[in-house]
């Protein structure tokens, strides 16, 4: 069985599979990986750094001959840095978070594949408005940020495959192993983006710590929550949440948002947790599908097993 759908064949890739740009972990290196083993890799720019920009790009194209993207966090990033990743031709660039409309057209004069992650319905029709080649539909099992009161992804998706078609829809959120990418398909999507389980692997940009969390944790011991933006003083706007494995602000501050926004001994505290080493770094972004992850594979390994599985899990659902 192969794989076939409007995802691969736009983008002349052997297996329905993204990998999300998460900001700053989504390095080069990942991102080439995924795009050698038959995937779509998306460097994660985030707010368009420059530095992590000059960095990061010439490494993902002198390290794969194949197509790949690079993502952008749209409420932080300014048309200055989608142009700088334009001149290293990305086969696509993907914009979530916001307002995608100022980067619409520079998309489409340098001829990129426009993907635009969506996490309501409004912003699916918006996507649709705008003439999204790709839209990414995210349910809020997701690792990292996405909608506060945002829909899962097994009815969030199907809704907007509908609502959108022709144009192909990627499943995200919750997706780590063949299994959901086979899931992905049944609900009419054409393809998987996948985040949390590319951050354990050999070429993530992540703290080995970091890893090995993830692979030991559990979807459980997941929380989606306001907390560790607001403890950081993140510039996160309030619509967005972040899925993030059990941190001791999590348990201590769950319920009292608005008690910790108006507490800066609170943050200062934090901060000094961070430099005691009391607590990590930074938060751990996963998302509930940890339990799946159980090793540290090349992501060019990785994508073509889970393609197999995937194949796998279609042939036995036909079969009963």
């Amino acid at each position: 069985m192969t794989l076939s759908t409007a995802f691969t064949e736009l983008f002349g890739v052997r297996h329905p599979i993204a990998l999300a740009p998460m900001g700053g972990s989504a390095g080069g290196a990942l991102a080439a990986a995924v795009s050698r083993g038959g995937g779509l890799g998306m460097l994660g720019a985030g707010n368009g750094d420059r530095e992590w920009l000059d960095r990061e790009l010439p490494i993902v194209t002198s390290s794969t001959d194949q197509p790949w993207g690079v993502g952008f966090l749209t409420w932080a990033t300014d048309a200055s840095g989608v142009e700088h990743a334009l001149e290293y031709s990305p086969r696509a660039v993907m914009l979530s978070f916001g307002d995608p409309s100022p980067y619409v057209e520079p998309i489409r004069r340098a001829g990129a594949v426009l993907i635009i992650q969506v996490i309501e319905l409004e912003e699916a029709r918006q996507a649709v408005d705008l003439g999204a080649d790709v839209i990414v539909a995210q349910g809020t099992e997701a690792g990292g940020h996405g909608a506060r009161r945002g829909r899962s992804t097994l009815p969030f998706v199907p809704v907007v495959v509908d609502l959108v078609a022709p144009v192909p829809v990627l499943a995200a959120g919750g997706i780590a192993d063949g299994r959901g990418v086979a899931a992905a398909l049944a609900l009419g999507a054409a393809g998987a983006l996948i985040g949390t389980r590319f951050q354990a692997t050999v070429e993530a940009l992540v703290d080995p710590a970091i890893a090995k969390a993830i692979v030991e944790g559990r979807g459980e011991d997941t929380e989606r929550s306001s907390v560790l933006d607001i403890v950081r003083g993140s510039r996160w706007p309030s619509k967005y949440t972040a899925r993030t494995l059990g941190h001791p602000y999590l348990d201590r501050w769950h319920g009292r948002e608005a008690e910790l926004a108006a507490d800066p001994q609170a943050r200062l505290d934090y901060q000094n947790d961070v430099a005691r080493g009391a607590v990590p770094p930074l938060p751990i972004w996963a998302g509930e599908s940890t339990d799946l992850i159980t090793d540290l594979p090349s992501a060019a390994d990785l994508v073509p097993t889970l393609a197999t599985q995937a194949e796998d899990a279609l042939t036995r659902a036909g079969k009963r």
